[in-house]
Formats: C-alpha cells, sequence, structure tokens
C-alpha cells in the first residue's frame, strides 16, 4: 500500500507539473511530464503501473486541461500498453537510447494527439507542436536516474 501511495505521488506531482503555467517563450517546449513519468513506472513497475493506471492519468490530465474527454486517456493508455510489454528490451538499453524511444513514443503522441484534436475539433497542424519531442528526450535522462532513486530509496516494489 505504501508503494502505490507513493507512486500516485510521483504521477501527482507530474500531473501538477502539466499545468504549472510557464513563459509564452518556452510553454512550447513543456516536457510532457506525466508521459515520462508513467513511462518510467511502466519499465520499473510493470506489474503496478499498467493501461489502466495510464487511462486514469490520462483522464485527469483531459479534466485539468480542458481538452475532449479521453484523447489523452487513450494516448497514455496506448503507450503505457507499448512499454509495458516491452519493458525487458527498454530497461537493457543504455541512457541515451532510451531517450530515442521516448523521443519517437512523444512525437507519436503528440501526432495522435493532433490527429484526434483534428478529427474532433478543427485543430490544424502547427510545426511548435513537436518541440516537446526534443525536450521530452534530453529530460528523460534526469527524470530516469531521479525517479530510480526515489524508488531505491523508499524501497518501491
Amino acid at each position: 500500500m505504501r508503494g502505490f501511495f507513493l507512486i500516485g505521488l510521483t504521477l501527482l506531482f507530474a500531473l501538477t507539473l502539466a499545468i504549472t503555467p510557464m513563459p509564452s517563450i518556452i510553454e512550447s517546449y513543456r516536457p510532457d511530464w506525466i508521459l515520462l513519468v508513467l513511462v518510467y513506472w511502466c519499465i520499473a513497475l510493470p506489474h503496478r503501473v499498467n493501461v489502466g493506471t495510464a487511462w486514469f492519468c490520462g483522464f485527469l490530465l483531459d479534466i485539468l486541461l480542458g481538452s475532449v474527454l479521453g484523447t489523452h486517456a487513450f494516448m497514455l493508455a496506448f503507450v503505457a500498453y507499448i512499454c509495458s510489454a516491452n519493458y525487458l528490451t527498454i530497461r537493457n538499453f543504455s541512457s541515451w537510447q532510451q531517450s530515442l524511444i521516448i523521443a519517437l513514443v512523444t512525437a507519436f503522441y503528440h501526432l495522435v494527439d493532433y490527429w484526434l484534436q483534428h478529427f474532433l475539433t478543427t485543430a490544424y497542424f502547427m510545426p511548435e507542436l513537436l518541440w516537446p519531442v526534443l525536450s521530452n528526450a534530453f529530460v528523460w535522462t534526469f527524470v530516469f536516474y531521479g525517479l530510480r532513486k526515489y524508488r531505491r530509496t523508499f524501497r518501491i516494489r
């Protein structure tokens, strides 16, 4: 029960970072904190954090951001499925290889988000949509090692 609570704290912190205001100059570079934290937990503890957890976090993110309900939930659940199904392979990659995987997953996430928004509303593609791909790839190493230290310190299993 303690591990569930500590994992929930990290997800809550990531949701808080997702809605924290940023200067307009760097807003388009905002990392997808909830995506990064979910990918880490799906790789580290796939028996604890899975598609259901990702769907719930995505639903909360939809509510917090005011987007169409279910879009982020669907995308985060799909990303969690991919990461949970391949967690043994992803764990064995080096840090820079994992960053490349995160960049591909983030690009997929944002392109599906655009596609759903375009299908459901009148959204148009803007190249700024893909800037978080670079910031997520850069931030992944820090998120990975920070959450790994957190997991080992509090002995989350």
